[in-house]
């Protein structure tokens, strides 16, 4: 049988040698949720911005949530809860995924020749396109209604990179899992739906009693989206201290959830 390495340097030598398999992927991936439909990839603007309405109207008008920044704007609270929903809604799409990629391309597992592990960049690069459609549309909106956004923004992509490599480290041991045991996209799906009320998304970290703050760091989600906010709304260098943990931890998750994939995989074809 045959084995399969795990090592870091495999890792991120199969992604860039099948670069070119990921990029029109992902493009099928993204036109093909679209084809057929009268707006086409329009959709991809107006279904963030339905979402917000709804969210924002919920919320700031029903529940009364405030940022305690000391300003009752609307406005603000949107941009506020947009930025945390942006991070929340990549995580969720590809996590709800990613116990069902191997499943759903079980005729690729007995082609020696295709990398299985590429999958789940696949989803992730994807959604991405998503994001970066919300994205513009937060800086669209921000600029309209308070001018020039904030130079720390370019500093986004320190956030995302390793909140990618949370991403990808997750759904490679989802994706492995999601073969031997077809529970585990109901137990995710539970999952992710705790886990939009147990990160501040729709709340600020200072909403909760000081003793339970601790306790929604363990999420790691949370250091995601506040560090998000800070940088885009904010207008806050993030904690260097802070941001350098994320990375080595995300880095780990990563790893790990590869040298879990590559040590599971050689049992699919027997399992499917």
């Amino acid at each position: 049988m045959r084995e399969f390495s795990a090592s870091p340097h495999e890792m991120l030598v199969s992604l860039w040698r099948n670069r070119n398999l990921i990029r029109v992927s992902v493009e099928r991936e993204v036109l093909g949720r679209y084809r057929g439909s009268v707006m086409g990839i329009l959709w991809s603007f107006f279904n963030p911005l339905f979402m917000l309405a709804v969210y924002t109207i919920v919320f700031s008008e029903v529940f009364k949530a405030r940022w305690g920044s000391g300003n009752d704007s609307k406005t603000e609270f949107a941009l506020v809860l947009f930025a945390g929903l942006m991070m929340f809604n990549i995580f969720a799409e590809c996590i709800n995924r990613a116990p069902g990629l191997i499943l759903s391309n079980a005729n690729y597992v007995k082609k020696v020749v295709f990398p299985l592990e590429v999958l789940p960049a696949i989803t992730l690069l994807a959604a991405m396109f998503h994001v970066l459609v919300s994205l513009s549309v937060w800086l669209l909106a921000y600029s309209l209604f308070f001018g020039v956004p904030h130079a720390t923004a370019l500093l986004l992509p320190l956030i995302m990179l390793p909140f990618a490599m949370l991403i990808m480290g997750l759904s490679w041991i989802l994706a492995s899992l999601g073969v031997y045991l077809r529970d585990v996209s109901q137990i995710i799906s539970v999952l992710t739906s705790v886990l939009s009320f147990m990160s501040p998304i729709f709340y600020p970290v200072s909403a909760l009693p000081e003793k339970y703050r601790q306790l929604l760091y363990l999420n790691p989600l949370t250091p995601a989206i506040e560090m998000t906010r800070d940088v885009l709304y904010w207008g806050k260098m993030p904690d260097i201290h802070e941001l350098g943990v994320y990375w080595l931890a995300t880095t780990l998750i990563l790893w790990l959830g590869f040298v879990w994939f590559q040590k599971t995989r050689k049992g699919f074809a027997d399992v499917l």
